[in-house]
């Protein structure tokens, strides 16, 4: 697996914004490069939870999914980052959520949605507290497995 470079600015970003959702939970796209074998992160883009009606009709039998349990993130807010991200030579190269109550560890929902070249960090928040922070990505069997996750100053960030 990959690492994934990130700094303090950016893991306070997602969990402001994931503390701020609770106790719904929040969603958004990491913007970056991949350089050599590290994955590196320029931009946290929070996004709104679009969980609707819609996207429960693909799990009729889990009602618990709301937007407290799952997200989902509106294909006109991926488009928007995608050409953000082209103007300054970034990509999408991972997505982050929260789980209200629950640990930093993806849940099979996760796991059935998630695409392969993405990275995908969970903030856990308790009683609206961030408590955790834990990226992973899938390995060639479709299985979820952390990544280590690097602390860089922001200054080593190329933007």
């Amino acid at each position: 697996m990959q690492p994934i470079a990130l700094s303090d600015s950016h893991i306070l970003s997602m969990r402001t914004h994931a503390e701020s959702a609770y106790p719904e939970e929040c969603c958004g796209l990491l913007l970056g490069r991949v350089t050599g074998d590290v994955k590196n992160i320029v931009e946290v883009w929070p996004t709104e939870n679009a969980w609707s009606a819609e996207a429960q009709e693909n799990w009729p039998d889990q009602k618990e999914l709301t937007e407290k349990r799952r997200y989902a993130i509106k294909p006109e807010d991926m488009l928007q980052a995608m050409k953000h991200g082209r103007d300054r030579t970034l990509d999408i190269i991972g997505i982050y959520h929260s789980h209200t109550d629950c640990p930093a560890v993806p849940s099979e929902c996760d796991r059935a949605l998630a695409w392969a070249e993405y990275s995908y960090i969970i903030v856990s928040v308790r009683q609206g507290c961030s408590e955790d922070v834990r990226s992973w990505s899938l390995d060639g069997e479709g299985n979820f497995q952390a990544e280590e996750i690097r602390l860089v100053e922001q200054t080593q960030i190329k933007k």
